[in-house]
């Protein structure tokens, strides 16, 4: 576990998919994302502190160890996993939604003059730097309660695509540097 004074830049962060759809409600969905968080992390230098994957969208409380800025390694993350949601979509014959969620990314690409056929992710992120101790574990709890706010479990380290079972004191599906408050 890290102790942190909260002397480093470290951000409260949400990606939200366009028009709110629900894509990831299929594994193979959510795996892009955890697969392409580890490669951030592992080329990047992204630190994960907490994250949640909710059926729309992304939250994560993050910093970096300098290797590239956050907003190089968030562009190319959103970049990189709108293209290969996009191409899992329309590669899954047994996907029901494919027409109308390709269609949606369609529009949503057609009112943007920077893309060309498919837009995934809304434009921009939702950031707040974290401050003080008080303000993160208000946002940890908020990452990590969503899915139980949600209904999808009744504990949260019970969902696995979150860090709640890192903080429980287990091992989540992705790598997390846990911040331990003193």
């Amino acid at each position: 576990m890290a102790y942190i004074g909260f002397t480093k830049d470290i951000c409260f962060i949400t990606a939200t998919v366009v028009d709110w759809v629900d894509v990831f409600t299929r594994p193979q969905y959510k795996q892009i994302v955890v697969d392409s968080l580890e490669y951030c992390q592992a080329n990047k230098g992204l630190i994960v502190h907490a994250w949640v994957l909710m059926t729309n969208h992304l939250h994560m409380i993050v910093s970096t160890d300098k290797t590239d800025d956050l907003s190089n390694i968030l562009r190319d993350f959103k970049k990189f996993t709108s293209k290969m949601v996009i191409t899992t979509i329309k590669n899954n014959e047994k996907e029901s939604r494919k027409d109308w969620m390709l269609d949606r990314f369609r529009f949503a690409a057609a009112n943007d003059k920077k893309t060309a056929v498919y837009k995934f992710w809304q434009d921009g992120n939702y950031v707040e730097q974290i401050i003080s101790k008080e303000f993160f574990m208000q946002k940890l709890d908020y990452v990590h309660q969503n899915p139980v706010r949600q209904g999808f479990v009744s504990r949260a380290e019970d969902y696995l695509y979150s860090s709640a079972r890192d903080y429980a004191g287990n091992s989540g599906i992705l790598n997390v540097k846990v911040i331990k408050i003193l």
